[in-house]
Order: C-alpha cells, then sequence, then structure tokens
C-alpha cells in the first residue's frame, strides 16, 4: 500500500501518551526538556509515543503564570508580654487598655513620678549618679535624650579613655576624657587623684556620663515632672524596644509597683501564618505576598520573618496520624485603611515563589512524553511539534519552540 508523505510524519509504531501523574511529577522539576525536530518545526518521524484517544482541541495562549499558594493567617499585635515594674513605691496611675506609649512618653506613675518610656536593648539596671561611668546603659539615656531634642553635648568615641568618679562631682564645665587638651591658661599644679577615680576606656557601644549628659538629665527630668536630680536609678524610666501598645492592665492604684502591672505588645499590626515546613523552602524574608482582610479588601505584605523552630499543631486531638511539623511565617502589613479598624481578624494569604510573565502555555494534557526524551505537543492533522517545558502551575505549562505561537490549535486530554 503507497504511504503519503503526511503519514511519514505521523509516528504510529510504539507510541505512548503522557500520564498526567508524570506530567505534574515533571512540573515539579520544572526542567526545561528539548528534544531534536526537522527543519519545519515537527518532531523526527523516529519520535514514538504511545496511541490514546485525544478528546478535545485546546488553544496555545499567551498569559503569566504563578506558582502561589494561599493560606489562613491571623492580623495583629505581636504577642503581648508582661511588664513588671523595678522601682520601690506604689502606683498612682495606670494607662487604660489601647493606650500607646511611644519614646519619652509616661507609661505609668509610681509616688506620683512618672515613668516614661525609653527605646532601647538594655534596661537600667544600676542608678546613673557618677560622672564618668560608661556602659550600654549609659548609651540608652544619651541616645533617647538626643532623640527627643535635648543638647547632650560630645560623647566620647570608643577608644577614649575617662576619669570615672564614685560620685558627680557637680562641675558640668569640667572635661571627661582624659586625653581633653590642655586650658591656654596655665593650670594650678594638679594634686594626686583621689582614690576613688579611675580611669577607664570607652567599649565600642558604651555611652558616658558626661558633664553636658547630666545637664541633659537634668533639664529633662524637670521638662517630666520628675524630680530634677541628673541622677537615674533602676525603674525610673522602662525600656522597650519600640512604641508599646498596652494590653491587659493588671494592677491597680496602690499595689506594690514592682509587681506585674500590665501586659505591652509592638504597635506594629503583622500576620502571623502557619506553614507546612515542607512548604516553607519558596519563601524567604522580603518577599512580596497579597493579604485579603475580612472585608475581601486586598493590601500588599512583605514577609519579616521566616520561622526556625517547627512544632506540631495537635489542636484536633490524636487522629491516629502525626500532623505535619509548622512554622511560623511573619509578614508586615501597612497599617492604612481596613488594616487600621482592625485589631485581630483572621485573613487569607497568597505567596508567590516564582512568575512568569507573557508566556505561551497550553493545559498540562496537551502534553505528549517522547521515549528518546523531552516533549510534544500533537495538532489536529496528527503531527507532532516539539517543545520545550517551563513553569508548571494551575493545570497549564508554559511551552516554547520552532512552530509554537500564540493560537496554535493543539489536542488535548481530558
Amino acid at each position: 500500500m503507497t504511504t503519503t508523505g503526511d503519514e511519514d510524519i505521523r509516528p504510529r509504531r510504539g507510541r505512548r501518551r503522557l500520564k498526567i501523574g508524570a506530567v505534574a511529577l515533571a512540573g515539579v522539576t520544572a526542567t526545561a526538556l528539548g528534544v531534536t525536530v526537522w527543519q519545519d518545526g515537527t518532531a523526527k518521524p523516529s519520535t514514538t509515543a504511545a496511541d490514546s484517544a485525544r478528546v478535545g482541541t485546546a488553544t496555545v495562549t499567551k498569559t503569566d503564570l504563578s506558582d502561589d499558594q494561599t493560606l489562613s493567617g491571623t492580623l495583629g499585635y505581636s504577642k503581648a508580654t508582661p511588664l513588671k515594674g523595678a522601682k520601690s513605691g506604689l502606683v498612682t496611675w495606670l494607662p487604660a487598655p489601647g493606650t500607646t506609649a511611644s519614646r519619652g512618653r509616661t507609661l505609668y506613675k509610681v509616688d506620683n513620678v512618672p515613668v516614661p518610656v525609653f527605646y532601647g536593648g538594655t534596661p537600667l539596671y544600676r542608678t546613673l549618679n557618677a560622672r564618668g561611668t560608661t556602659g550600654p546603659d549609659v548609651r540608652v539615656v544619651a541616645d533617647n535624650l538626643k532623640k527627643l531634642g535635648y543638647d547632650i553635648g560630645v560623647q566620647p568615641g570608643a577608644g577614649t579613655w575617662v576619669t570615672q568618679h564614685r560620685a558627680d562631682t557637680g562641675t558640668p564645665d569640667e572635661s571627661d576624657s582624659a586625653d581633653a587638651p590642655s586650658s591656654s591658661v596655665a593650670p594650678s599644679p594638679t594634686p594626686t587623684p583621689a582614690p576613688t577615680a579611675t580611669t577607664v576606656k570607652v567599649k565600642e557601644g558604651d555611652g558616658v556620663l558626661t558633664a553636658g549628659l547630666i545637664a541633659a538629665i537634668r533639664r529633662w527630668q524637670a521638662h517630666v515632672g520628675m524630680p530634677a536630680t541628673g541622677v537615674l536609678g533602676i525603674g525610673d524610666v522602662t525600656v522597650q524596644s519600640g512604641e508599646v501598645r498596652v494590653g491587659a492592665v493588671q494592677a491597680q492604684n496602690g499595689d506594690d509597683a514592682t509587681g506585674t502591672l500590665m501586659t505591652v505588645s509592638s504597635t506594629v499590626k503583622k500576620v502571623s501564618v502557619p506553614v507546612d515546613a515542607t512548604q516553607v523552602g519558596t519563601m524567604s524574608r522580603g518577599d512580596r505576598v497579597t493579604v485579603t482582610l475580612p472585608d475581601n479588601s486586598t493590601v500588599k505584605g512583605t514577609i519579616d520573618v521566616v520561622g526556625s523552630t517547627a512544632a506540631t499543631d495537635n489542636s484536633q486531638g490524636d487522629t491516629g496520624g502525626s500532623a505535619p511539623a509548622q512554622l511560623t511565617v511573619t509578614v508586615s502589613v501597612p497599617d492604612t485603611g481596613a488594616v487600621r479598624k482592625l485589631t485581630s481578624a483572621p485573613v487569607q494569604v497568597a505567596f508567590t515563589s516564582e512568575s512568569h510573565k507573557g508566556v505561551l502555555a497550553v493545559p498540562v494534557g496537551a502534553l505528549l512524553a517522547l521515549s528518546e526524551g523531552g516533549y510534544a505537543v500533537q495538532l489536529p492533522d496528527g503531527r507532532l511539534l516539539a517543545v520545550k517545558t517551563g513553569m508548571f502551575a494551575k493545570g497549564l505549562v508554559e511551552i516554547s519552540g520552532a512552530g509554537v505561537t500564540a493560537g496554535l490549535k493543539v489536542e488535548t486530554t481530558s
């Protein structure tokens, strides 16, 4: 029997069709595999694929593909932490729940003296009353007063030697630096240093309680209603990482001020999303996400933290199998619009790990696996057109190759 040219390029013997499951597996690896093609873009006649019925026709479309997943999360403030007073006395004023306190603002009062908020990482762990005292707690005081607009003078830098006294000498015009230049006026004979003074070297990250800083403390104390002594003791300020929001108030006026007074949290709203540990690999700090709020409005967010400690969710009780371990992914969102009106709410978070814009795509069922490797699509007239695959997403696969154009008709399975 005579065969036509068309039958030469319609391989029938030994064909095998790609099963949907195999394509899905190939989609996970997303490996772009090519095959040898003729100059007209069709597969080589020696290429074989299994016979099976093609039940429909699909069109090659130009579209955007993205590998995304939507997970449930919770919008709210950070976890509330207990705040204990560190200053002896009685509580005489407390804020209402929901109150926010920023740098320099009073958080509560002890014996009718304000206890303001300072920002930093080191609490005041000693009484600061000796000129020349150095340390990270002094740096907290210096940085906060400077941010509040007070002139603290010049702070000696790291490596500078300073004279440290046991108590404030009360002479704010003296230099605290041991290597400061001498006056042009001949000084009186310098007496032998008293045994109460020592010379210390300023470390990186330390502040120095200079005469200028002591004077700034006095001015600030007078302004906020504290005794203007120039001395700061343990509990005179509460050091927080930033602005705080008051949660539950547990103390009452007249209570001992050294107990637990309230809970506080950050004023910045975050979204916490529990994610199976196996799905976290594609998520990174700085990735953009889309958060859908309860009113169906959306807001863009950014991944802040991808947790590193996995925990198992046992909230559903014993189901006879082990629940997958989960990590917490924290997302920051702008506190505007609908977000600002919410204290806590369930939300949906769409994560996109990869996106391909303006690519040619067909349904996964249109792919044929070729015995010598690679893939092809079958045209309505039976010809095979070799293709390279790209991203697999939502039942579609990105394809490219000679002869592949938008609008091209290909056969597909159901």
